[in-house]
């Protein structure tokens, strides 16, 4: 999600998604190991 957030801003330049970025950051590093969770749901088949 930080990919993508940072992606549109550099892209557009809109503060709203520098801040969105910035507020996604800080929850990230305020739940460790949540972004290393959220990828290993990405291993798991759907099914």
């Amino acid at each position: 999600m930080l990919d993508f957030t940072w992606k549109v801003f550099s892209q557009t330049g809109n503060i709203d998604t520098y801040l969105l970025f910035k507020e996604l950051e800080k929850a990230n590093h305020e739940i460790p190991g949540m972004q290393e969770e959220e990828l290993a749901e990405l291993d798991y088949p759907i099914s």
